[in-house]
Order: C-alpha cells, then structure tokens, then sequence
C-alpha cells in the first residue's frame, strides 16, 4: 500500500478549493466519451480516492452527468473537478486541478475501447515553449503584466 499526501487544488480562478489524501499510484487515464466530451479532453487524467479523503474550502456546484453519476466543477470559470458515483465510496480528481501534478504519472488505461491513440505516444512531436511565441507571450504581458503559469 502506498503512501497517502494531502494535496492541495481547484479550479482556474480560485472559486473552488480543496485538500485530498492522494495516493499517487491511484492516477490512471479515462477515454470513456462521457469523460472526452464532460472535459474535452482525450483522454482526462484522474486520481481515485474515498470519497472521505476529500475536503472541499470552498464549492463546488455538481452536475448530473448521468442517472448514476455527477460531476463537480466551478460554475465561475468552468474547470472540471473530477466524477463521483451517486453510489459507492469512492470518487476521481482531475489531476489537472491539483496545485502541483508534477510527477505524477498514470497506473492505467480505463474505457481503453476508446483511446485515441495518436494522443497516447507523443513523445515525437516538436515542442514549442511559450516563451518562444513572442507575440502571444507579450500579449499576455500586456493585458495582465505576467505570462501565466
């Protein structure tokens, strides 16, 4: 059994704050459509954990994705927070949302029926830096005085 650390995370502009236990080794990839379609991503990085190892500070709203699930978000800026069965002990965090995902890695593939997989491997492709796309870089400057994170 691995170790459990509280994490710290939440949404884009702050509305929405929590605290989870996290055991890292519990991060795997979703490619289940109701996940690509409810983030818009492919696929959605989540982190399994019970449901009591999770305090919310502040939020979130929840939306009824299905008849036997939800899922919370911000309703201020949108950022998906994870999914939860109506029924069970457990529930997901989107990896994304944690305050510091560095060097987490997933375990797992789920709803592997689905994967895309020119997205799994893309180790290949060019790399671009945001520091080196100069105009979009200083727009960012100014309109904010900071490229963001």
């Amino acid at each position: 059994m691995s170790d459990k650390k509280a994490m710290t995370g939440g949404c884009q502009c702050g509305a929405v704050r929590y605290t989870a236990q996290v055991d890292v080794t519990q991060a795997y990839l979703c490619h289940c459509r109701m996940c690509q379609r409810a983030t818009g991503g492919v696929p959605i990085a989540f982190i399994g954990l019970p449901k009591s190892d999770m305090s919310w500070e502040s939020g979130p709203d929840w939306y009824e994705s299905s008849p036997i699930a939800r899922r919370p978000f911000c309703s201020k800026c949108g950022t998906p927070l994870g999914f939860v069965f109506n029924q069970g002990e457990n529930m997901d965090i989107t990896v994304g949302s944690l305050d510091e995902p560095y060097g987490i890695e997933p375990h797992w593939h789920f709803a592997s029926e689905k994967i895309h997989e020119a997205w799994i491997d893309t180790s290949g492709l060019k790399r671009m830096p945001l520091s080196e796309h100069a105009a979009l870089s200083q727009r960012w400057i100014d309109a904010t005085g900071a490229v963001p994170e």
